[in-house]
């Protein structure tokens, strides 16, 4: 499984809708609207590169708002769920 993070330049007035509607598409997880640099942030999770290449320029671009996207491929997650969940493997509760 591929994950994005797609940081994406909104019109202030769209970005309700803007974000909504990202998020309805297949292979968007998440949408957060935050301050800062960016007006949204998508994290997208899809099989292939192919269907990254087709969702970011071909779906998520052509929202109605979105003024420009920059994406960044994750390659490993550090998070301490993932951590927790390696250690547990094998490791249930006894009844």
């Amino acid at each position: 499984m591929i994950t994005a993070i797609v940081l994406i330049q909104a019109t202030a007035e769209s970005i309700p809708e803007a974000a909504q509607t990202i998020a309805d598409i297949d292979g968007v997880r998440e949408v957060y609207s935050c301050a800062g640099d960016v007006d949204l942030i998508a994290l997208v999770k899809v099989a292939e590169h192919e269907e990254l290449a087709e969702l970011v320029p071909g779906r998520i671009s052509k929202v109605t708002g979105v003024l420009s996207t920059d994406t960044h491929i994750a390659f490993r997650s550090y998070s301490r769920r993932d951590t927790e969940d390696t250690f547990s493997v094998g490791m249930g509760t006894a009844d």
